[in-house]
């Protein structure tokens, strides 16, 4: 039997490990960068990377699909 659900795309294919890993849940990680004084895509990465010790290519993945949103 296969799983016929199609598999998350883009950033959000990055969700489940970066809830898994950090203990938040996604909309948590996205409520703060969309209510953080930062605008720029790199500026917020590497908010997230100094204070909530994300990797890069987690935050990277969050700030990507907030800001697409």
């Amino acid at each position: 039997m296969s799983d016929t659900t199609p598999s998350p795309k883009g950033p959000a294919s990055y969700f489940p490990s970066i809830e898994k890993k950090y203990g938040r849940p996604i909309a948590e990680w996205l409520e703060l960068i969309r209510t953080s004084e930062l605008t720029k895509h790199m500026e917020l990465v590497a908010w997230l990377k100094r204070e909530y010790g994300l990797g890069h290519g987690h935050a990277n993945a969050l700030v990507a699909h907030a800001r697409a949103a």
